[in-house]
């Protein structure tokens, strides 16, 4: 009676978020910063925090490790760990702090993600990951979902795929970002490990096929909002990391694409909705490095976007020194 209880339940909260385009989690760029700037230039993405640590959460500094603009949302938080006691923990937290999903991390193949037997180690330890997805869902109201690959190491089989997610999909998930891609934890660095091992969308459009229930989000190598219109006929969501990074801008036309709307956003407008948020929140004591950074590919591969990254990879120190950059920039374009 639990468990089908939890499966209505988990069906119901699934159903508030429409997922069909997603930012993925990065480490060291989807901060609460780069994030305000993606939800100007899209209303509907949902976008994810940087992995963060169960136990950071619970005894670390939770206002910089959590705090977030109420303009964000939709956004997710994504836990990493093993221990359930202490992701149920972080969880609540999360929830208390008015994130709108919690995302478990069972995909990344950092070193400290393997000291840590977390991450996509947790691939090889399926009955854990049930265990904790049950006990999350089961602690907090907000959906719980998984991100997660094709294989680890040695363990790259479809047949082993199936039954890892078969496992999560008994204990009530119904929703999985998977990353079309196996990680190698040894031999291979984190930066490798999202290049070298190959792309296999097919696998995860047969994943879909065979888990016609769960919502599937395909994650990597994934460049174009073409490529996303084409897998969007075979899967429920797109999720787009490093191109969404080294080119923001391209969200401007995602809620055009994908979510019906037809407001026309610039890069101009962009920026300037940007600025009150930078000198906010420069004069509480935020660098200005950390809040400009972000926008060095806003003007990617339009005419002067060499001018601009080099305007504001120089020593920008305070507010003063940004507007004169972007003012030199508008004189030069």
């Amino acid at each position: 009676m639990h468990c089908f209880l939890l499966l209505c339940y988990t069906a119901l909260i699934m159903m508030q978020l429409n997922r069909k385009f997603c930012v993925a989690p990065m480490m060291a760029y989807t901060d609460c910063h780069f994030r305000y700037l993606l939800r100007i230039l899209s209303k509907h993405s949902v976008l994810y925090t940087e992995m963060v640590t169960a136990p950071a959460i619970i005894y670390g500094d939770k206002n910089y490790l959590l705090n977030f603009s109420e303009k964000e949302h939709p956004v997710a938080l994504q836990l990493g760990g093993s221990d359930p006691d202490q992701l149920v923990q972080s969880a609540k937290i999360g929830e208390k702090w008015g994130y709108d999903e919690i995302n478990l991390n069972v995909g990344c193949p950092s070193d400290r993600v393997q000291k840590g037997c977390f991450g996509v180690a947790l691939m090889k330890q399926a009955d854990l990951v049930a265990e904790i997805f049950m006990k999350m869902q089961d602690a907090i109201r907000i959906p719980v979902t998984i991100k997660t690959r094709l294989g680890v190491d040695e363990f790259d089989s479809e047949e082993f795929l199936h039954h890892f997610i078969k496992k999560i999909y008994d204990a009530g998930c119904r929703v999985f970002m998977m990353h079309a891609r196996k990680a190698w934890l040894s031999g291979l660095s984190p930066k490798e490990n999202r290049d070298v091992p190959p792309l296999c969308y097919e696998r995860v459009y047969r994943l879909k096929k065979l888990f016609p229930n769960c919502e599937i989000i395909i994650n990597g190598g994934i460049e174009t909002l073409e490529s996303c219109e084409d897998h969007l006929k075979l899967v429920d969501g797109v999720m787009l990391g490093r191109a969404i990074c080294s080119n923001p801008f391209l969200l401007s036309q995602v809620d055009k694409i994908f979510y019906g709307s037809n407001k026309i956003m610039t890069r101009e407008a962009a920026l300037s909705d940007y600025m009150p948020y930078i000198l906010k929140t420069y004069a509480q004591g935020v660098s200005m490095q950390k809040l400009t950074r972000h926008l060095i590919g806003l003007y990617q591969g339009q005419p002067g976007a060499r001018q601009w990254r080099r305007l504001l990879s120089s020593d920008i120190k305070d507010d003063r020194q940004l507007i004169r950059a972007i003012s030199r920039y508008s004189s030069l374009s």
